[in-house]
């Protein structure tokens, strides 16, 4: 007879040697061991649920009550169960803790709510609750032209290559770093904020260097690139309500496409040597104009330092002869006889020899006057020796002052 088959009298049969379903399992005189009923787990249970709540005395009492009142038994504490699950689940899922660096963003019932600070907060369960949430101190990059290391993209060759304002391609890197200013702006008003900024960025650089020369941006203009990106980003982020700010741009690399690399190479050394040939030009320059200048207004000044003298010692001249010649009326005699002795005193000056001639038997006299005029000059007081007037007589030089008085008068008689 098969184990579940009707009949046998009042022991009912199971695969597990219990004789009775329903009663007590020590009554009987089986004593095998064996799994549970599930009737007899779930009516334990039950009571187990009607003492901690205080309900299902009725039916607790009494083993043996029918397979109906069981089942409601069993569905009552299945219930009750339940309850409690969804009431802790409830309680666990509408404590959020924010961490110091999250923004917590609240939907109910889908709709925006408010945006949690950081700290314990109490939020509706979900479905009616939910909270994003949004780290707003994270540092995020946006790569333009290049990707780091581990992110490679077959994009960045295409974002790098620019056209400029004299029909030139340059190869631009560009890295932004930038942050979350509002949680509820960046996750509510755009799709993608990320890829909505790397766009931005690409669109207002290929316009900065559309307005720009290749010269500019590859030189001094680097800087003044990376502030014109800067201002325009910024601007076009709040105006689409991104919730994103820019906190630094980064100009990382400029220059001519890798085809071309070598030629404009040659073509920059070709422009310093033009600058430093200029500058060395410009030093030459600096250094021979002033010397000109100087030697120019020197032969000036000597030029006008000569016309002054010249004139000076014409009418000096000029003034010396009407002088003289307003003497010469007075007294022509001696004033002949002065202009004689004036020449011959300008004359023997310029002579180191004076040879005497005399009537009388005396030798010729020799004066050593170029060895005196050296001695003058070395000491540079000419004196005449102690013992030179002694060494001439006194009719030698009554001699000498007639005759040269002779020689003026027979001059003046002429």
């Amino acid at each position: 007879m098969a184990w579940n088959e009707p009949g046998g009298g009042g022991n009912k049969q199971d695969p597990w040697g219990n004789n009775n379903r329903g009663g007590n399992n020590n009554q009987g005189g089986n004593n095998n061991q064996g799994p549970p009923d599930l009737d007899e787990v779930v009516r334990k249970f039950q009571e187990k649920l009607s003492a901690i709540f205080g309900g299902g005395k009725g039916n607790g009492g009494n083993s043996n009550s029918n397979s109906g009142g069981d089942n409601n038994a069993a569905g009552n504490g299945l219930v009750i169960l339940l309850l409690v699950a969804v009431i802790g689940w409830s309680v666990y899922d509408s404590i959020h803790v924010i961490q110091p660096a999250e923004r917590g963003v609240v939907m109910v019932f889908g709709k925006y709510s408010e945006t949690l600070k950081p700290g314990l907060q109490f939020v509706p369960p979900r479905p009616i609750g939910r909270v994003i949430r949004v780290d707003v101190e994270q540092t995020r990059i946006a790569e333009i032209g290049y990707r780091s290391e581990g992110r490679g993209d077959n994009s960045r060759n295409r974002e790098s290559l620019m056209l400029t304002q004299d029909e030139n391609i340059i190869d631009i890197q560009l890295a932004v770093q930038y942050q979350v200013k509002s949680a509820s702006d960046y996750v509510f008003n755009v799709v993608s904020p990320d890829r909505t900024l790397h766009e931005i960025t690409e669109s207002v650089l290929r316009e900065s260097v559309g307005n720009s020369k290749m010269d500019f941006v590859l030189t001094e203009g680097r800087r003044e690139v990376a502030e014109q990106v800067h201002e325009q980003m910024q601007s076009v982020l709040d105006f689409y309500e991104t919730g994103l700010i820019v906190t630094s741009i980064n100009l990382q690399d400029a220059q001519p496409p890798e085809q071309v690399q070598h030629a404009f190479a040659d073509a920059v050394k070709a422009r310093e040597d033009e600058q430093r040939y200029k500058n060395e030009a410009e030093a030459y320059a600096n250094d021979i104009i002033p010397k000109a200048r100087g030697a120019a207004a020197r032969q000036l000044e000597e030029a006008g330092g000569y016309k002054a003298r010249v004139i000076a010692e014409a009418e000096g001249a000029a003034s010396r002869f009407t002088q003289v010649l307003e003497e010469y009326e007075r007294a022509p005699e001696v004033t002949r006889e002065r202009l004689y002795i004036d020449a011959v005193q300008t004359v023997l000056t310029n002579t180191s020899k004076i040879m005497i001639s005399v009537d009388q038997s005396n030798s010729l006299m020799y004066l050593p006057l170029d060895r005196m005029m050296q001695q003058g000059a070395a000491t540079s007081n000419f004196s005449i020796p102690q013992n030179f007037s002694s060494s001439i007589n006194q009719p030698t030089v009554n001699s000498v002052e007639s005759r040269i008085r002779d020689v003026v008068r027979g001059r003046g008689e002429r």
